[in-house]
């Protein structure tokens, strides 16, 4: 029988939450923000570990910014993640923006303008 969960998607379901943490109660660099982890892509080998991040409401050039922080302390999360979890070898940790939380807020609001202005065109046709 086929297992459902590999280990590298339970170690990277667990590094996602780890880092989380960390980016709320011990990582204190006020240039980064209010960040959110959307997830973790980890390799096969649980050497590398890409951390998907979101930040809500501000502009492109602070996200550049805001990534290059936090993969200049990719070896300060590294260690952090050595503490907390039990791993024969912590793997490289890489930040990466992710854009689809900000794409899919845009496409549903053009989707629920669309359906606003559907229905005031009804409203109006049946009035006539």
């Amino acid at each position: 029988m086929p297992r459902v969960f590999s280990r590298a998607r339970r170690v990277a379901d667990q590094m996602q939450k780890e880092i989380a943490l960390l980016l709320q109660q011990d990582f204190k660099d006020p240039r980064v923000g209010f960040v959110t982890v959307s997830g973790v892509d980890l390799s096969g080998d649980l050497m590398y570990a890409k951390v998907f991040v979101t930040f809500l409401g501000v502009d492109d050039g602070h996200i550049r910014e805001a990534v290059k922080i936090l993969n200049e302390a990719s070896g300060f999360f590294r260690s952090m993640i050595a503490s907390r979890m039990k791993l024969r070898a912590v793997p490289n940790i890489s930040f990466h923006y992710d854009s689809t939380l900000v794409s899919g807020m845009k496409l549903s609001g053009l989707i629920s303008e669309t359906i606003r202005h559907d229905e005031e065109l009804k409203q109006q046709h049946t009035e006539e």
